[in-house]
């Protein structure tokens, strides 16, 4: 897969929004193919995203797939036409998770679950730096320096007023409890949390360690949605070498139930609230000095 982002994501998801289409008519690639005197694997190529595709092409697919909502093939074609237009990111440098950061642009909400640390999108900048030190041991100061750029560069929309997706983070209690950086920082970083966690837009949960087994602890994952695709997403689990992302609808539905149990066995925004506030209260009595306590 492409690293340079963000054309290899829209020709991703329209290639699998043509798919989608075509299963809905019954159609294989190749009866596709026959009746539009193309290449079956051209089709192939179109769908799995390896391959810019026109908005002649998808103009013809549509009509083929008896699309009659203008908006839809509108969609589509814009997809199409946007498809070859890089990332911000990729003046950057080399970034391995841009697929990921160009799905995160282009969605219109995020379900995540973090076991480990604050999600990338609500790190302070300190914060942030420390993750980025402390787990990638073989990076250079520029390849740091990079990383934290784009980190907090991804903030912005995020903190948008005018256009903000919607973010939803459900956090085991160990996120809390981890001191990355240190103890000031830490406390800086949940007393941030909390003040994110009051917009409309971001909601936060934790989950306590005394909830026991839950389906999250096979490890981090997120669901991303997109308002192109209402009825579609991403599921993106995140790994040290190389990421997954889960597309099939089935998938998705999967991801959706548990991420559905999580939130429900978390405490509700207020009670996580509370719960970060005594937290950070810890935090600031371990950094005080012994006469200020």
């Amino acid at each position: 897969m492409a690293a340079n982002g963000n054309p290899t994501v829209r020709r991703r998801r329209l290639g699998a929004e043509l798919r989608r289409l075509r299963l809905a008519r019954g159609l294989t690639s190749t009866q596709v193919a026959e009746r539009l005197l193309i290449s079956q694997p051209k089709i192939s190529h179109l769908e799995n995203g390896r391959r810019a595709i026109k908005s002649c092409d998808v103009r013809d697919l549509c009509a083929l797939y008896q699309v009659t909502d203008p908006h839809v093939v509108d969609s589509l074609m814009r997809m199409a036409t946007e498809s070859d237009r890089q990332g911000w990111w990729v003046a950057c440098g080399e970034v391995p998770y841009a697929v990921y950061i160009g799905l995160e642009t282009e969605a219109a909400s995020i379900r995540s679950y973090e076991p480990l640390v604050i999600p990338g999108l609500l790190q302070t900048p300190d914060y942030a730096r420390s993750v980025i030190e402390e787990t990638i041991p073989l990076a250079t100061g520029g390849q740091i320096a990079a990383r934290l750029e784009v980190r907090l560069r991804r903030q912005h929309r995020a903190h948008h007023p005018a256009r903000p997706f919607r973010l939803w983070a459900v956090l085991d209690e160990s996120v809390l409890r981890r001191v990355v950086g240190g103890p000031e920082i830490m406390r800086e970083q949940l007393e941030y949390l909390n003040r994110l966690s009051t917009q409309p837009h971001i909601t936060v949960q934790v989950l306590p360690h005394d909830v026991g087994a839950h389906p999250g602890v096979s490890g981090q994952f997120s669901i991303l949605h997109f308002a192109d695709a209402p009825g579609a997403g991403t599921v993106y689990l995140e790994r040290f070498t190389s990421d997954l992302y889960l597309e099939k609808r089935s998938d998705v539905r999967h991801y959706s139930v548990m991420y559905d149990r999580l939130q429900a066995q978390a405490l509700n925004p207020d009670g996580t609230r509370r719960f970060i506030s005594r937290a950070a209260e810890e935090l600031l009595a371990t950094a005080s000095p012994p006469g200020r306590q």
